[in-house]
């Protein structure tokens, strides 16, 4: 796999998007921006995670609470970050490369803790999405330092022209529900691009976009990475399967103890 170069000068981010399926901007947030950024989490991991439904925040070992590999909708719990999701550069961002208004929907935490953090399954955002036209993005944020032992993310490039979706069955991995089937074609294979980089790195990909994150093979050091999902305003939800489809997820991973 070929380390990505992130987005030259002579190309916008909007040509690059179009093109490849994904924008990479490194840095996307200055040094002190993110020792910001950080100090805020741990704060919302102290202060905000005890009120938190079960359903919005899960752990890699249910017994440790140290052990939090995602988190969704932190920017209902606080001010800091539903304005780092709705009014930030990353909103602008987003609005640039849908070519429309961008409407925030939720902020993610995602986190592969030292030696224990599971691997990501290959899929594709919009399938979870459930909205027509697949008019979506998600942001991608790394907190830290990331490479291909602790898990950074790989896409397939231009796997978002398909037509459709590729299909997805259900995984075993909490809170990614839905894994790829077929992956490992030979266009996988030969489009498959690994974005490692440093904290303030900023990704943002297209909800057609396939892409996956190996295991944390560090015995020392987290992947922490915070999400920003966008909905273009054309975008339409089709919340009775949603809802549904999320009960029924939330059931299971009740029953099976994981939650």
């Amino acid at each position: 796999m070929s380390a990505a170069m992130s987005t030259g000068t002579a190309t916008s981010h909007r040509e690059a998007f179009d093109r490849d399926g994904y924008v990479a901007i490194r840095p996307f947030f200055s040094a002190a921006r993110m020792i910001e950024i950080n100090r805020e989490l741990d704060r919302y991991l102290a202060d905000c995670v005890p009120q938190m439904k079960d359903t919005e925040v899960y752990y890699e070992d249910k017994s440790n609470r140290a052990t939090v590999k995602q988190m969704m909708f932190l920017e209902r719990y606080d001010g800091y970050f539903a304005e780092l999701l709705k009014s930030s550069e990353v909103h602008a961002l987003a609005e640039e490369v849908l070519g429309e208004p961008a409407i925030a929907q939720n902020m993610e935490y995602f986190n592969k803790p030292p030696g224990i953090g599971k691997q990501t399954p290959p899929h594709q955002d919009g399938y979870y999405f459930m909205i027509a036209p697949p008019q979506a993005v998600t942001g991608w944020l790394a907190l830290e330092p990331v490479d291909d032992e602790n898990g950074c993310l790989n896409y397939v490039r231009g796997s978002h022209r398909g037509e459709g979706w590729r299909p997805h069955g259900r995984s075993q991995i909490l809170g990614f529900s839905q894994g790829i089937t077929d992956f490992g074609t030979p266009d996988d294979v030969a489009n498959t691009v690994t974005m490692p980089g440093d904290a303030g790195m900023l990704l943002m990909h297209h909800c057609k976009t396939v892409h996956w994150a190996s295991p944390n093979r560090s015995p020392t050091r987290s992947r922490r990475a915070l999400g920003f999902v966008f909905f273009g305003d054309s975008a339409r939800p089709d919340e009775v399967a949603k809802r549904a489809y999320q009960a029924k997820l939330d059931a299971d991973l009740k029953a099976a103890d994981k939650i």
